[in-house]
């Protein structure tokens, strides 16, 4: 019996409806750009398994690095111990994070470095015996999957059940370079009227809002404003971290900033989970105190696990390689040259990149997870490149290992499907396959 179908006994999917999704993809190996299913067909990665495998799956020099790390401490709490892996992680990760990151807290996974980022951000100023209990975050933004994450998020498909239970949270509009006079005033007044207590954002690439981008300069003035009122800012760089913007962080690209910063995804390169909430100096100085109450009591498991640490260190390398650095600038190039020549097609409504990000807005209207758009979702696996439409938008956030030859699928598909019929009638019964 096939793996597609012995899953279907036990297991059950994230973001999945199983009674109208069908069978999984059993997929049986990785390499490079490259992913293979059970039945032998092979599709380039061209989303980097949600912006992971940002170096390539099993990329030899970070395998190698954790099985090296296997033969000699495998697992072991962090409460009360350290190890070399985390103690080299910290200092290497420090040298690439923005200057004003001081202190390192691990977990698991990006939602779980929002979690902590929000509790900070809240026990910071109840430490010092200020009550302050409002959030504040951009519209259509989206943080994660558990409690205070989801609070913070603003996709109703995702929180539905679970609003009634939420944190205080209060949104304002992206700064679009149009209208960032009006959003920072939007700000203000929230900080004049309520509890501010922090502010958390997704810097530059909203990514489940189908790669929306801002204003730097907007935002940028947002984190001043912020500061300059004791509002504690979070970036949560979980997907636009680790060279994606075209710079190691997004918040590179702001002269301000921010307190805290949430990462996980391509930290580890997609082989094993972990995730870092780092934070500036002031802000772990808020906790560090003789009264034991005062302490973060926060943890997780596999905090820290060496193994993750190693492969972590390991992308860092190979983030700060001339060949890695060399494939960004490629990706980045060669969408300026594919947007000119597509950005014009009469079924293109808008194009938008930021870095190795490119998004495409198709010129219909259809919904994020509807009938056409599994179909659009089939149509480029049918032609072997793994791409995962949101909604009308198609957007493609490659490995930076991908080759030119690749790439050029990759557009090749996309204006196949821009020139394929059934865009253009929308009345009719939809099947590009």
């Amino acid at each position: 019996m096939s793996l597609s179908k012995r899953d279907q006994k036990h297991l059950w999917h994230p973001l999945t409806q199983h009674k109208t999704s069908g069978e999984m993809l059993a997929m049986v190996k990785g390499k490079g750009a490259y992913l293979w299913d059970e039945k032998g067909n092979k599709y380039i990665d061209a989303i980097s398994s949600w912006y992971t495998t940002v170096y390539g799956h099993c990329n030899e020099d970070i395998t190698r690095s954790v099985a090296e790390q296997m033969q000699s401490l495998d697992q072991v709490v962090f409460s009360g111990f350290t190890h070399a892996p985390a103690v080299e992680l910290s200092e290497a990760l420090i040298g690439i994070l923005p200057y004003n990151q001081e202190k390192l807290f691990f977990s698991d996974n990006g939602s779980t470095s929002v979690e902590i980022a929000i509790k900070m951000a809240l026990q910071y100023h109840f430490n010092q015996g200020k009550k302050r209990t409002v959030l504040v975050a951009f519209e259509e933004g989206f943080h994660g999957d558990t409690f205070g994450a989801m609070s913070v998020s603003d996709l109703s498909i995702y929180n539905g059940p679970f609003e009634e239970f939420f944190l205080e949270v209060k949104r304002i509009s992206v700064p679009t370079g149009e209208n960032n006079q009006a959003v920072l005033q939007q700000l203000e007044n929230l900080i004049k009227s309520e509890a501010i207590a922090g502010f958390i954002y997704e810097p530059l690439v909203q990514g489940a809002a189908a790669m929306k981008m801002h204003d730097a300069d907007g935002l940028c003035q947002l984190i001043r404003l912020c500061q300059e009122h004791d509002v504690i800012t979070i970036a949560d760089e979980v997907m636009t971290g680790f060279g994606k913007t075209g710079t190691h962080f997004a918040s590179d690209h702001m002269l301000n900033k921010p307190d805290i910063m949430c990462l996980s995804k391509a930290l580890t390169a997609g082989l094993l989970p972990m995730a870092i909430t780092s934070c500036a100096q002031k802000i772990y100085d808020a906790f560090y105190d003789d009264e034991l109450r005062k302490g973060f009591f926060h943890g997780h498991t596999y905090t820290a696990n060496p193994l993750a640490c190693r492969a972590a260190l390991a992308g860092i390398k190979l983030l700060t390689s001339d060949p890695i650095k060399t494939g960004i600038k490629h990706i980045i190039a060669s969408h300026q040259e594919f947007d000119q020549e597509i950005r014009q097609h009469p079924m293109v409504k808008q194009t938008r990149h930021c870095g190795v990000i490119y998004a495409i807005d198709l010129n219909i209207n259809m919904s994020r997870y509807g009938d056409l758009r599994n179909q659009l979702f089939q149509f480029f696996m049918d032609r072997g490149i793994f791409l995962r439409p949101l909604g009308n938008t198609i957007y493609i956030l490659p490995p930076y290992i991908i080759s030119n030859d690749q790439l050029t699928i990759i557009y090749q598909a996309i204006k196949e499907c821009l020139n394929h019929p059934i865009l253009n009638q929308r009345d009719q019964p939809h099947s590009l396959l």
